[in-house]
């Protein structure tokens, strides 16, 4: 029987070729949609669930409160997991990991015989990090992998640039970065074969490893210090709950007398090591993280495609019912319960959805490099060796043949046998409602999209062009990351300063629109630290207000040789209470512990700017003038040249002269700042593409639709045309009834939009205000978008000869 069902439903489907069509890549298009946006988000959700006991492993969180100032840090100080494992017999083990970038190391020179080369993203380990988390080694593991002093464990990528075919196990490589130059012996080789993790790192180096490694080893520091990944591993079963209760006394225990020192409160907290990457509440990550909200929005997408699709299937089979009236009829004449007919056209909606999927999935093959570069991803299709696509493939099979093939079953098989007979197609159902009600409900999603892409691309613009309080076109951003190349930054400096097209030429330990990992407290005289404000800094030289742009609006800039002074922001001032006229001269103190007390001196106050991402607000800042230069390790060029290319060439041949070994390389400013707003870039890539894709779901539906209409009423376009009609005429009769539809929808598409689009600003601590004329643009391209599939269909019915449509009345 089900085998004469889907010989019925394929004879269907032949004879009814556009309407096949149509149906079949509506779904195809929609599925493979659907089916790629549901792998992206259970790949982002499925970072370091392979660890072995992952639910057992946790971060060790710290949200701190200071003077004025509060941060929720993904980070803690680092003898804290040391001791939660001496303290709580529910700790089995713990791990810390060092951010080498956090520390302004991004990039360290990796040297094996004639070979180097620049690698990033090296961190320092415990040598119980191989422990707690789970990665596959190349070739058998060796016991106590990082325990060696000077040991180093290579990802794999790495271990092949560097070594070749060669066996890189017990061979010894030069690690040279601002922790110093050293050897380190090859102790592993590991890939990410088993799953993706936040710590994405190429070199895994020993803490026991000197420089910063042994700082922490030797950290006694409860309060300040806060920029240590903890991790720690409980006890299978452990009340996780029960643990965190513990913990304020345990940090008062170490801690109490540091944190009354500068006045600071401290929690700590357990994370899931499952939920890290989408997180994204916490300050100075390891890597980039991802919002549940933007998973979800992306998850709707695909939900909202899927079901245009399935719009399109419902409203095609139910309009072209009266082309099956008469085959329902002689069916139930002939013996057919009403159960046989809604198993019928079940059929055929399963098999519409089975070849969609067919087709979808090497179109997703087709599609899948550039869906990646959409994303910014790398979702691999493993057909054959992952049972979750084809479960996956089969509920979007399911579900799409019983949401598009249910109504269609259900109106056609109530179709009674004798009206059918005597030309009377009518059923208890509105059909005509139904479609009406369909085609709205296609629209008001569409036009949700439609919004939300002019919304989202008005706030990126906002972005782009809002005054940050700096320059940051023609700026450009040269890294150090040894002690030899640091050497050379002076005389590079000089270089560059006289080359024509040049500014100005500064040299720091940082850039703006970088995370700013220094901060310490500072008081007027009379306060102390428990009264201090946080303030981040910089230290720099005298020219980088010049080579910034930042407007100094008290007092001056920094002069040479001007040791023991500051500029500060004016939400510095603002925390300290002191006016801007007054500051210039000012001390500010600090002190830490039982140190003595120091101060700098207000040399000048520059104007607010966002030296951060615009999500955040402005934070106390001040810039450190730094004549020993310790620490400096970015040189920012301001240009101002017409002939781009002949100063880059200039630049690099000065670069060849001072580092001839090193590679020529630099960033620009204005693409670093951009960099802070990947997330929405992202987010405005993927819903504008996938918003033309359920436009043009939705057209091929309306087309579809428009045709059939056309079809019926032909025979009246005949008679209208032969006394007298235009052409004109005859489309706006033809579209009008579609045109208000889309009117309809733009109405109830508003409000849910800017709902919508309201709660995704409010991330943004500087954002548009959402403004009438968005809507009214979505809505005007909704109904254009409807125009135009329509009046194809129309003109093509208006300009037919009446004569052919006439001649058999």
């Amino acid at each position: 029987m089900i085998k004469n069902y889907f010989k019925t439903a394929l004879r269907f489907l032949l004879k009814n070729k556009t309407f096949s069509f149509i149906n079949i890549i509506g779904l195809a298009i929609g599925t493979l949609c659907c089916l790629y946006i549901v792998l992206y988000v259970q790949d982002q959700y499925g970072f370091d669930k392979h660890h072995k006991e992952a639910g057992d492993i946790y971060r060790v969180t710290t949200f701190l409160k200071l003077p004025g100032d509060k941060h929720n840090n993904s980070t803690c100080s680092p003898p804290i997991a040391p001791a939660m494992k001496r303290d709580f017999p529910e700790v089995k083990q713990f791990t810390r990991v060092i951010d080498m970038t956090l520390m302004g190391m991004t990039q360290s020179l990796l040297i094996y015989k004639e070979k180097s080369f620049y690698e990033k993203d090296a961190v320092f380990v415990d040598s119980t990090f191989f422990d707690i988390f789970t990665y596959h080694f190349i070739g058998s593991r060796p016991t106590n992998v990082l325990s060696e002093p000077y040991s180093v464990v290579l990802l794999k990528p790495v271990a092949e640039k560097l070594f070749g075919k060669e066996n890189p196990i017990g061979k010894v490589i030069t690690i040279d970065n601002s922790n110093g130059r050293n050897d380190f012996k090859v102790n592993g080789v590991v890939d990410e074969s088993l799953g993706k993790s936040h710590i994405h790192a190429a070199l895994f180096i020993t803490m026991n490893s000197g420089g910063i490694g042994e700082y922490v080893r030797q950290n006694n520091m409860w309060a300040g210090n806060n920029f240590t990944n903890s991790y720690v591993k409980l006890s299978h079963g452990t009340n996780v709950t029960s643990l965190e209760k513990k913990i304020p006394a345990f940090l008062n225990k170490y801690g109490a007398e540091q944190m009354k020192q500068i006045g600071m409160t401290k929690e700590l907290h357990l994370q899931t090591v499952s939920s890290i990457h989408t997180t994204t509440s916490y300050e100075a990550e390891i890597s980039k993280t991802i919002s549940p909200s933007f998973l979800n929005i992306l998850l709707l997408i695909a939900i909202l495609i899927q079901v245009i699709a399935c719009i399109n299937f419902m409203n095609l089979s139910t309009a072209r019912a009266s082309k099956r009236a008469k085959e329902v009829g002689v069916r139930k004449v002939v013996g057919a319960e009403r159960h046989d007919l809604i198993r019928q056209f079940m059929s055929e909606s399963f098999l519409l959805s089975l070849i969609g999927v067919l087709i979808a999935l090497p179109l997703l093959v087709l599609a899948l490099p550039w869906l990646n570069q959409l994303t910014q991803t790398n979702i691999r299709l493993s057909l054959f060796s992952d049972y979750r696509i084809w479960m996956l493939l089969a509920v979007i099979i399911a579900v799409t043949g019983i949401v598009a093939g249910s109504y269609p079953a259900f109106y056609l098989s109530a179709f009674q046998a004798v009206k059918v007979m005597k030309g009377n197609f009518t059923s208890h159902i509105s059909a005509a409602g139904i479609r009406r009600s369909l085609v709205v409900f296609q629209f008001v999603l569409s036009i949700i999209l439609i919004a939300g892409i002019i919304v989202i691309y008005s706030q990126l613009n906002y972005i782009e062009h809002k005054d940050l309080g700096f320059d940051q076109k023609q700026r450009l951003i040269f890294s150090f990351y040894t002690n030899d190349t640091k050497n050379k930054m002076d005389p590079f400096a000089k270089d560059l300063r006289q080359l024509a097209g040049v500014k100005a030429v500064s040299e720091a330990n940082n850039y703006l629109s970088r995370f700013v990992p220094n901060d310490f407290g500072v008081y007027l005289a009379g306060g102390n630290q428990a009264s201090a404000v946080d303030a981040q800094n910089i230290s720099t030289d005298e020219n980088f207000i010049k080579a910034n742009g930042i407007k100094i609006i008290n007092g001056r800039d920094f002069h040479l040789y001007d040791s023991g002074k500051v500029i500060v922001n004016e939400t510095l001032l603002k925390r300290l209470g002191l006016s801007a006229e007054k500051a210039p001269g000012t001390r500010l103190y600090s002190q830490f512990g039982t140190d003595p007390e120091t101060y700098v001196e207000i040399a000048g106050v520059m104007k607010d700017f966002n030296y951060n991402s615009l999500h955040d607000e402005i934070r106390p800042f001040m810039l450190m003038y730094n004549p020993t230069n310790y620490g400096i390790s970015r040189i920012i060029l301001a240009a101002d040249s017409k002939n781009y290319q002949l100063l880059l060439g200039q630049i690099e041949n000065l670069w060849r002269k001072n580092l001839p070994s090193v590679p020529f390389e630099f960033s620009f400013l204005d693409e670093e700042v951009q960099k802070q707003y990947e997330a929405e870039i992202t987010l405005s890539r993927i819903i504008n593409s996938f918003t033309i894709i359920a436009i043009i779901i939705s057209c091929l539906g309306l087309f579809g639709l428009a045709a059939f209409s056309a079809e019926q009423r032909k025979k009246e376009i005949g008679v209208r045309k032969v006394l007298g009609a235009s052409v004109t005429g005859l489309v706006q009769l033809l579209s009008k009834d579609f045109l208000k539809l889309v009117v309809i929808a733009i109405l109830l598409a508003t409000p849910v939009s800017w709902w919508a689009m309201s709660r995704w600003l409010q991330a943004f601590t500087y954002r548009i205000s959402i403004s009438w004329w968005m809507f009214a643009i979505a809505g005007l391209l909704a109904i254009l978008i409807a125009l135009i599939t329509v009046s194809f269909q129309a003109i093509r019915a208006a300009v037919a000869n009446p004569v052919n449509s006439l001649r058999t009345e």
